[in-house]
């Protein structure tokens, strides 16, 4: 079941019922897509309806900011849990090396690659597969694309980790839909977080929907103008909407 939020169908329900749906799709090595939406990800899928096709075109949309989460009470009276990318990375983990999944990570540096396989080594020792590739910072030629598609469906992966940031990632999987034998997940900046190379904002920040604060107070050049516009927007979109759906049950 989704609901629409400004410009994405956003999937409803426990965090938990989350977890096994992806688990299902991982198990069956149903090629699939996790899109983990976000205010910034809403508001490009607005200016850009290609873009906002591809992310409504995945499996589930999870509401990962707390924003999201609470447009779906406000617009729908539903009382949404946050499914935010930075809790279901570790917890599919788990869940891999419980049920013997394998896993693949698909993006990032070499560096990070290097201390997300350090991580699972010895976060994660039971883990029976777990792969890992850098792409290079340009298109992908239709060779180097046939290339990867056989490395990671001949790695065994059930779960595939893609860390290229948004939109890029939520393109490329979207792209892959039908190629890639596994469930692919938009993780984006939740890697560099589980792996410690970012820190995340405490619980209470959390609650009250000040994550965005914290991020932008570790990285303010590159994030001031992108929290600046697109948390602006999303909140006049979401009066608009609300104001709309007064207006109709009036009617």
């Amino acid at each position: 079941m989704t609901k629409k939020i400004i410009s994405l169908q956003i999937s409803n329900g426990s965090y938990r019922s989350f977890i096994d749906r992806i688990l299902a799709l991982a198990k069956n090595n149903q090629s699939s897509y996790i899109c983990v939406a976000n205010v910034h990800m809403t508001i490009e899928a607005h200016w850009d309806k290609k873009f906002a096709s591809m992310v409504n075109g995945a499996d589930l949309v999870t509401p990962d900011g707390m924003p999201l989460a609470k447009a779906m009470k406000l617009l729908y009276g539903i009382k949404q849990e946050r499914v935010a990318g930075m809790d279901l990375l570790p917890d599919l983990l788990l869940k891999a090396q419980e049920e013997q999944l394998g896993v693949f990570f698909y993006g990032g540096t070499d560096e990070m690659l290097q201390h997300t396989k350090e991580y699972i080594l010895k976060l994660y020792p039971q883990l029976s597969k777990h792969e890992y590739f850098s792409p290079p910072f340009k298109p992908l030629t239709e060779e180097e694309e046939v290339l990867i598609i056989d490395k990671i469906n001949n790695s065994g992966a059930h779960l595939v980790f893609v860390a290229l940031g948004c939109p890029k990632q939520e393109k490329w999987m979207a792209s892959m839909k039908g190629k890639i034998n596994s469930c692919m997940i938009g993780i984006g900046g939740a890697l560099p977080v589980m792996i410690g190379i970012q820190k995340r904002a405490p619980k209470w920040m959390q609650k009250l929907s000040l994550e965005w604060v914290f991020r932008l107070y570790q990285e303010p050049k590159r994030l001031f103008k992108r929290y600046l516009i697109t948390n602006s927007i999303f909140i006049l979109l979401l009066i608009k909407d609300l104001i709309n759906i007064h207006i109709f049950k009036k009617k």
